[in-house]
Formats: structure tokens, C-alpha cells, sequence
């Protein structure tokens, strides 16, 4: 537990305080206040009512505008990016989760005290220190409230290395690290991907902050990140990084990779380019928006690039990493009834909590928004060049990052017609709204809309390849399959599929395919018979169901895509040689 003390100065007679119900990057209200204990308040030595108005405010009756001085203990046990954990080999916390917002001195600086912790231990964050002792303890300061919880705190015994890239001091601490990483690596890595995206955002110039934190949990088996301004908290498996003397696990470290520099794009997009709808945040209720499809999704067509940019995967490499958001985004049946603006809108009760009809009933605004950016990229650079510049996304980021404001999505489309100078391709033609022409209109309909993207035309403009062959059986009957104690459950039924005529459903324990015991999915594909009907068995509720699967054909169910780069003699006129132009390799 951490014991917070608050002391307000110069308090209303009514004051009221309120610990956020959510946190900025994570879109779910996670009612932080449960973990608070009973506040308990005092002027001088005298108690002072608290009372509580809702799930998470407070009003204290004070006596005078003396200083008032509130104290409570917050559970910290979650070993997530998004709350706060303390045991005794390390303590993380984010604002949202222990600091109170004081009603009236939102905008007011902060300070903050941070006790020593137990013998061995450091303090990292990239809070503005006032006086510290060498290992970070003791009194920072935040210029107001938003900065405050902006700024995740990491204490313990971790492992700390550093670099510089154009001004900016590059903090990186690892917790939980095994003690041969190879943390020169790590350290070198990053700092390519951090070079890049500073050069993306500010050209020459030097960004507007001097200190940037990266703060990793290496743990038995987890993965994500939160982004903040000047730091990111981060968790991953110890087994993705790097060893001193072994043989580094290509795949999980280059998907390492990729959530740091999804993470780090968003120190621009989101935290300083933001929608409008969060200029200022309400931490009190949900904040609805959009255009997640632009700032998740947009960061996530980025995050990988910028590996292929810095030369830390091959092309090759990177377009195995695209086909498989496009693979993610084609086993969801919910893209063609749900738009990435309505999953936007909707994070807050669909994307973060998923169940067993979640891939039928919206898309993933990370997956279907990086693949948007790749189409509008893709359009714009097969576009004549204005003026010997080539219209490209890049052009269209830094038009955007210029207005100094937050966004809308009619900025985007107004971006795209400017760094054009001239309509679409045909190719990325489509139906919109009789008011919307150009790129509005293609804007609209990619992100309103829920027909296909055109992404195998615009992948051929550039000279890949699109390849399709058969999905595994399960895919293609649209199940997805569960192995648990030599039990085959059923997870999810894909809407229109031949699980769904047959009536298989969520929860059901598959038992046989055509008499022959199943256990595995190895097992479903083995006996499976795409040409013919094939009987079915299942436990649900304690009832055994005869089911009757029916044929699909060995031409018809899902497809996988697999992208490559096209022959010599295949190549558009335009391209010389499949180097995948679009991104400068």
C-alpha cells in the first residue's frame, strides 16, 4: 500500500477532490477510487468532515481557508502499465491512481515528496525534479494537475542505461531484468528508432522536452505499454530481450521493438497532436472521440516502418509484420458492419472489454487505422509528383503537427487535399456523402464506412505482391479453437460461418468430428473434410448435441494473405525495383 499525504493550501470552505476514474491512453473507466482507503482529514490538529459525493469525489467541510491536510492509503497491486504495484522488489504508480485533484487548483503547480524506499532502491521518472538525492528520492514538480499524472513513477533495484539524441537525455530501466541482458543493444536499438522519429516530428530542430523516460517491466509473460508525454511504462516477457551470448528470439525481440516505437510516436501523436475531444481532458466520465483510428491507429502503421527505416528488420521482414495486420483485420466479420470510427467512438465498452462476440460485432481501430494509413500513404505517393515533391503521409503528419492545435478528422481530409494538390487515384475512388468530393470523401469512407479497403491496388502500385492461400481449417470453418487439459473448447463463432449453420457456440467442448475423438485443433484438421456435410459432437451445459457441419469447399472459407515483392518483369512503369519505395529504404 502507499500512504499519501495531501496538504492544500489555502482550501474553499466546500473543498471538493477527486481521484480520476480513468487513465489517458487506456480508454476504460477502471474506478481507480476503489482501491483508496477512508479519507481522513484535519486543520491543524482539529478532524474535518469528509464526505463522499460519488464513486469518486469528495467534499471536506473546513473550517477556515487554513491549510488543509487530507490522508488516505492506496492497494497497489497491479501489474499492468495503467495503475499502481508495490511488493517488496519494486513500485510503479501512475498519478491517476494516488494523486487527488483538487477542485479550483487544477491549474496550480504541484509538488511532490517521495519518501525514501527500502535500502537499494532508485526512483525514475521523468517528473521535474527540485531536490533529490542521487538516487531520485525526495521533492519533484509538476506545473499543474494533467502534468502531475502524466508522469508514471518506477522504483526499485532496476537496471538503468542512458543516451542522448539531439538535446534530449534518454533514460531506459528495466525491472525484473535478467542479469545478462544485453542492454547495450537494447540502448542502440532504441536509440535508432528515437533518432528517426525526432527527425520525422521536428526536421533539424531539437523537440520541446530534454528528458525522456522508458520505463520496461521484463516479467514471466506480458506484453503492452502507456504512453505518456516525456516517458512510456512498458511490459514485456523476459524471454523478448536481449542476452549477453545468446541467441536473441528474432520475432518476439523485433515485436519488443515495435512497442517501443509505437509508444514513442505517440510523444507527438496523441499526447502533443490531439483530438479536440481531449483538449482538456475530463477525468471524471468518458472521453468519446472518433478518431482513435488516426492516433492508435496511424501510430501503429508508423511503429513498424520506422523498424525498416532504421534498418532493424529487412523488408522482407516488414512485410511478413503487414501481412499480418491485414490477416487480423480479415478474420474480424465486425469490419463489414462496424466502421473504425464507430469502434473509435465505442473503445470504451467494446475494444476493452472484448467477449466471445467481439471480432463479429466491431473492428480493431489499431489494425483497421494502420491499414487506412497505409492505403492513404500509398495513394498519395502514386500521385505525380507537385512541384518535385512527392505527396506522401509524412507530408501529410507534418501539415497537421504545423496547425499547433487539436484535430479533427476534417483536418485530416483538408491535410490530405493540401499535400496533394490534386484528386485521388482511381483506384481509391469511393462512395460517400453527395456533400463530400476528393479526399474528404475517400477519407470518410475508409473510416465511416465498412466497405473493403483497396489494399491489394495499392500494394501493387508499389510493387508488392498479393499472395492467398487456404487459412488452417479453423479459420476457415470460423471457430476459434482453445486446447486446455486435453479439452477442445470453442472460444468464439465467426458471424456467417460454417460453425455458425452448424450451431456450434461459445463455451461448447468439442468432442468428435466424424466419430474420431478430438482433443486438439492438430486433431480438427486432421479428420476434417471440406467437401462433404461431417457430424459433429459437443458438451454444453452437461448435454451431449449431435451437430452436422456442412461442406464448405476447398475453394471457399478464409484465405491468409502473404505480401512480396513483385518480379522484375511484373513491376508497375513506375517502379524501378520493389525496395518498397514508400518508405525511403
Amino acid at each position: 500500500r502507499f500512504a499519501v499525504t495531501l496538504r492544500i493550501q489555502r482550501p474553499q470552505r466546500q473543498q471538493r477532490v477527486s481521484l480520476p476514474v480513468w487513465i489517458p491512453g487506456s480508454y476504460l473507466v477502471r474506478e481507480f477510487a476503489r482501491h483508496l482507503s477512508p479519507i481522513t482529514a484535519t486543520q491543524g490538529r482539529q478532524p474535518v468532515a469528509v464526505v463522499p459525493l460519488d464513486k469518486s469525489t469528495w467534499e471536506v467541510a473546513c473550517h477556515d481557508r487554513a491549510s488543509l491536510t487530507l490522508q488516505y492509503e492506496v492497494y497497489a497491486f497491479d501489474t499492468s502499465v495503467r495503475a499502481a504495484f508495490l511488493d517488496a522488489r519494486r513500485g510503479f504508480f501512475n498519478g491517476t491512481s494516488v494523486f487527488l485533484s483538487v477542485a479550483g487548483q487544477e491549474q496550480q503547480p504541484h509538488r511532490v515528496q517521495l519518501a525514501r524506499g527500502p535500502r537499494g532502491w532508485r526512483v525514475a521518472t521523468a517528473l521535474p525534479a527540485v531536490q533529490t538525492d542521487a538516487d531520485g528520492w525526495g521533492e519533484y514538480e509538476a506545473p499543474d494537475y494533467d502534468a502531475l499524472v502524466d508522469h508514471p513513477v518506477e522504483m526499485g533495484d532496476f537496471w538503468q542505461g542512458e543516451f542522448t539524441v539531439r538535446g534530449v537525455r534518454h533514460v531506459f530501466v528495466v525491472a525484473g531484468a535478467p542479469a545478462d541482458l544485453d542492454g547495450q543493444r537494447l540502448l542502440d536499438d532504441t536509440r535508432r528508432i528515437c533518432e528517426a522519429q525526432i527527425g520525422f516530428w521536428h526536421g533539424r530542430r531539437k523537440p520541446d522536452f530534454s528528458r525522456y523516460v522508458f520505463m520496461l517491466n521484463a516479467v514471466e509473460d506480458g506484453y503492452g505499454g502507456l504512453e505518456h508525454r516525456q516517458s512510456t511504462a512498458l511490459i514485456c516477457s523476459r524471454k523478448d530481450l536481449p542476452r549477453t551470448g545468446r541467441p536473441v528470439n528474432k520475432d518476439a525481440y523485433t515485436t519488443l521493438l515495435g512497442l517501443i516505437s509505437h509508444e514513442y510516436f505517440h510523444t507527438w501523436n496523441v499526447k502533443r497532436l490531439k483530438p479536440t475531444e481531449f483538449a482538456p481532458y475530463d477525468y471524471t466520465r468518458e472521453n468519446h472521440t472518433r478518431m482513435l483510428w488516426f492516433f492508435e491507429g496511424f501510430t501503429s502503421y508508423y511503429d513498424d516502418q520506422f523498424l525498416l527505416r532504421t534498418g532493424l528488420v529487412d523488408a522482407p521482414t516488414y512485410l511478413k509484420l503487414l501481412a499480418k495486420t491485414v490477416n487480423l483485420v480479415q478474420a474480424t466479420p465486425g469490419r463489414a458492419v462496424y466502421s473504425a470510427g464507430q469502434a473509435s467512438f465505442d473503445a470504451w465498452t467494446r475494444y476493452y472489454r472484448p467477449d466471445e462476440n467481439t471480432a463479429n460485432a466491431t473492428v480493431n481501430y489499431y489494425t483497421k487505422g494502420a491499414l487506412i494509413g497505409l492505403c492513404l500513404d500509398l495513394a498519395l505517393r502514386s500521385l505525380p509528383p507537385v512541384a518535385e515533391r512527392q505527396p506522401t503521409l509524412d507530408g501529410v503528419m507534418a501539415r497537421l503537427w504545423q496547425l499547433r492545435r487539436p484535430i479533427t478528422a476534417e483536418d485530416v481530409a483538408q491535410s490530405l487535399q493540401d499535400e496533394a494538390e490534386q484528386g485521388p487515384p482511381a483506384w481509391a475512388q469511393a462512395d460517400a456523402p453527395p456533400h463530400l468530393s476528393g479526399w474528404a470523401a475517400v477519407l470518410h469512407a475508409w473510416t465511416e464506412g465498412t466497405a473493403e479497403l483497396p489494399l491489394q491496388a495499392a500494394l501493387q502500385t508499389m510493387g508488392v505482391k498479393w499472395l492467398s492461400q487456404p487459412a488452417p481449417v479453423a479459420q476457415r470453418l470460423g471457430v476459434r479453437l482453445a486446447e486446455s487439459q486435453g479439452q477442445l473448447k470453442v472460444q468464439a463463432v465467426m458471424r456467417g460461418s460454417a460453425a455458425e449453420r452448424a450451431g456450434l457456440s461459445a463455451g461448447d467442448e468439442w468432442l468428435a468430428l466424424d466419430a474420431w475423438r478430438v482433443r486438439r485443433t492438430d486433431d480438427v484438421q486432421q479428420w476434417h473434410d471440406a467437401t462433404r456435410e461431417q457430424a459433429v459432437l459437443v458438451a454444453r451445459d452437461g448435454h451431449v448435441l449431435p451437430l452436422t457441419l456442412p461442406a464448405i469447399g476447398t475453394a471457399n472459407g478464409a484465405m491468409l494473405v502473404g505480401l512480396e515483392c513483385m518480379p522484375a518483369a511484373q513491376l508497375p512503369s513506375r517502379v524501378a525495383s520493389c525496395r518498397l519505395a514508400w518508405l525511403k529504404v
